[in-house]
């Protein structure tokens, strides 16, 4: 038995021990103040830290400074991005590979992180980017209609479009109208699910008797777009490694994508973890597009984001302004501070405004006083780029086509 499949099998993600964290591509909860444990969901995903030795080989291969997402440890963890690096080091190309689900017209905040990611990776490798939009997977667990679900699919991919993806290199595609229009996708998806048993399935995914097949089908079609087969309009025959940026609750796809692709003669994809983005009320709470105070959606204008930061944004402040300036607030749990990790990237000011906050010198106000300036502009000009976004230019991000790869640079 390989070590994926060990993995695999012993890692039931809904039998976790008792008092853990639960981190499942569907739930995620945590009964600490600050949230996820990511050091111990490290060793029970079986993944690597992204450390130092990592990070100055990234700068010293690609003369990039790797980005604050990588250097405040936002994206934390990694399966053979020494792989990928390797890869570059000599000359040779991969592929990116990310997704999103959509399950609502707008997408909040939280959802840009592995695509503003994914951008700047896109920028610094000059690779080929394909993006899934699961619209088949949100019908089936959210119990939408089809032609709901595309609709989404749509929305959802003029916000990622916003986020300046390159339009010579960047592939978007809706499950539910690609895959009946490519054959090899679908071939492949047969493929995996040839070579992956139901009760692989339950051990990871942790379905039930009573849960419609479809979800139990659904995993090999998250797969498929990991090996380069799938795309044979970009990749022709090439046998291409792929680097997937992903939350790390999507890693048990992918977990049995690096099992099942070695088989098919495909190369494991390598994957790069990002942490959770907190919500509102704090880490412990999760986002819901049911609750618009739990999100700053992309939609909202500046009054609104001025209100809700001021008004929910979780604070780990004191009291008292007496009690602020003597005992200070705690970062760890300030959802402004947590927020500002994420989009201010001046590491000095973050600095500046972590250590004034915690001596008490910075007061909760204050502090959300910087998010909402940040933040402000941020979603304005999202706002102003989707609003250039034409059907004819979906349309094209969206059509199958050469993106100019070649094995080689």
């Amino acid at each position: 038995m390989t070590e994926e499949e060990l993995k695999i099998q012993n890692l039931s993600l809904n039998g976790s021990a008792s008092g853990e964290d639960v981190v499942t591509p569907w739930s995620v909860e945590s009964k600490n103040d600050t949230g996820i444990d990511y050091d111990k969901l490290i060793q029970r995903f079986g993944s690597s830290k992204i450390d130092k030795e990592l990070l100055d080989r990234f700068e010293r291969i690609t003369c990039k400074k790797p980005h604050h997402f990588l250097r405040r440890g936002i994206f934390f963890s990694h399966r053979d991005m020494h792989t990928i690096l390797n890869l570059y080091e000599q000359g040779k190309r991969f592929y990116l590979y990310t997704g999103r689900g959509p399950s609502s017209d707008s997408m909040h905040l939280g959802h840009l992180i592995p695509f503003m990611f994914c951008k700047w990776l896109q920028e610094v490798f000059n690779v080929p980017v394909v993006i899934q939009l699961t619209d088949d997977e949100k019908a089936i667990w959210k119990n939408l209609k089809i032609e709901d679900a595309i609709k989404l699919a749509y929305n959802n991919a003029k916000d990622i479009i916003a986020c300046g993806f390159d339009p010579e290199r960047t592939f978007i595609f809706s499950d539910l109208e690609h895959i009946g229009t490519n054959p090899a996708f679908y071939q492949n998806m047969i493929r995996i699910q040839r070579a992956v048993t139901f009760n692989q399935v339950k051990g990871i995914f942790g379905f039930g008797d009573s849960d419609p097949i479809g979800k139990i089908s659904f995993p090999p079609t998250q797969a498929a777009p990991a090996l380069s087969s799938t795309f044979p309009f970009i990749f022709k025959n090439a046998k291409v490694h792929c680097l997937i940026p992903c939350a790390i609750d999507q890693d048990p796809y992918f977990r049995m994508t690096r099992d099942v692709a070695p088989k098919l003669g495909f190369p494991k994809p390598a994957l790069i973890h990002s942490s959770f983005f907190p919500a509102m009320q704090g880490s412990k709470t999760k986002m819901s597009a049911s609750d618009s105070n739990t999100a700053i959606f992309l939609t909202d204008t500046a009054k609104q984001i001025k209100n809700k930061v001021n008004k929910h944004a979780f604070s780990g402040g004191q009291a008292t302004v007496e009690e602020h300036r003597q005992l200070g607030g705690n970062c760890d749990v300030d959802i402004a501070y947590q927020w500002l990790r994420f989009f201010l990237e001046d590491d000095e000011k973050l600095e500046q405004l972590r250590k004034g906050y915690t001596s008490g010198e910075i007061l909760t106000g204050e502090l959300k006083k910087e998010l909402i300036n940040i933040l402000q502009p941020l979603v304005a000009t999202h706002q102003e780029n989707r609003s250039k976004i034409t059907d004819d230019m979906l349309n094209a991000f969206m059509l199958p086509r050469d993106l100019g790869f070649v094995t080689n640079k």
